[in-house]
């Protein structure tokens, strides 16, 4: 288990000082869409969607997917490289749902990113239900290459959520050991705010983490988009969304809560520009960490 000793500074275990351990220099992520679906679009399970998803399906700052793998990345890396020196990248298959598809598409496509020289490993976000023996065996094959992560989307452990946002808990657990045994690291993907869930039931969903064999952990702001079946529900007054001081007093004690090791590799989000419609103040990404890691030093959470 990590120390805090190894958190370069930061109250938590940020992807930042995880990455520097493993890799020994800075890394970014380039955001790629891989020209999925998913079985709540495809009618599979449904067609409108996750309530709270957008049409791009999550993926609104992923690359173009009229353009190549090799070419999503290498445009983002030049648009990265003109601001920032940053020479290797981790490939984050981000929109939609990243296992859903035939298996030698997947093996093309992520075959063509590993490859590439500048990128050290894969991200690939998915469902848990998107998980059969085969995906798996692939994962498991490029993970012997780089290293390769899974993100699931899980939300909430909490069975009235769910069904509310169109998720399936059954299969998580099982997706959750599979990975394990593969020594395939997962990042689990929690939305704190979702409507009817309490401070005390969000916590609850943190704290589970702590139980499973999982590495890293996405606290992600609620945010309501244009266009979502969450919006329509919000423009009703159905459900109210956080105060940024709601939020940081859940997010630290969320961070408190974790096991140590866990790696935090978001802590809030910002929806894009053109689709949010709450909390306005969340767009200010920046903005919010700063507010955060003042209020852990002000409250004397340290390294």
């Amino acid at each position: 288990m990590r120390t805090k000793t190894d958190w370069l500074g930061k109250p938590y275990y940020s992807l930042n000082a995880y990455l520097r351990q493993q890799f020994h220099e800075k890394i970014y992520k380039v955001t790629l869409d891989g020209g999925m679906t998913c079985p709540n679009r495809d009618g599979t399970l449904g067609h409108r969607g996750c309530i709270f998803c957008s049409t791009g399906g999550s993926g609104d700052f992923a690359g173009d997917r009229s353009f190549t793998i090799t070419q999503q990345i290498e445009e983002q890396i030049r648009t990265i490289q003109s601001k920032r020196p940053v020479e290797h990248f981790i490939a984050y298959f981000q929109a939609y749902t990243n296992t859903y598809a035939p298996l030698p598409y997947l093996r093309r496509i992520f075959t063509e990113a590993i490859s590439h020289p500048q990128i050290m490993g894969l991200s690939i976000g998915t469902r848990p239900d998107c998980l059969g023996e085969d995906v798996l065996e692939l994962l498991t094959e490029l993970n012997h290459q780089k290293p390769v992560w899974v993100e699931l989307g899980l939300q909430t452990i909490h069975e009235d959520t769910a069904r509310y946002i169109r998720r399936e808990l059954p299969c998580f657990l099982e997706a959750v050991s599979n990975l394990h045994t593969r020594g395939i690291d997962t990042i689990v993907h929690l939305i704190l705010g979702l409507p009817g869930e309490t401070p005390k039931k969000i916590l609850e969903s943190v704290t589970y983490m702590n139980t499973l064999p999982v590495s890293g952990i996405k606290l992600q702001l609620l945010h309501v988009l244009k266009g979502t079946d969450l919006a329509e529900d919000y423009l009703k007054k159905q459900f109210q969304v956080m105060s940024k001081e709601e939020y940081l007093d859940l997010v630290i004690t969320c961070i408190r809560h974790l096991r140590p090791d866990i790696v935090i590799h978001r802590l809030t989000g910002d929806g894009p520009r053109d689709l949010l419609l709450a909390p306005l103040w969340s767009s200010a990404k920046r903005s919010v960490l700063n507010d955060l890691h003042h209020q852990m030093s002000v409250r004397g959470i340290r390294q």
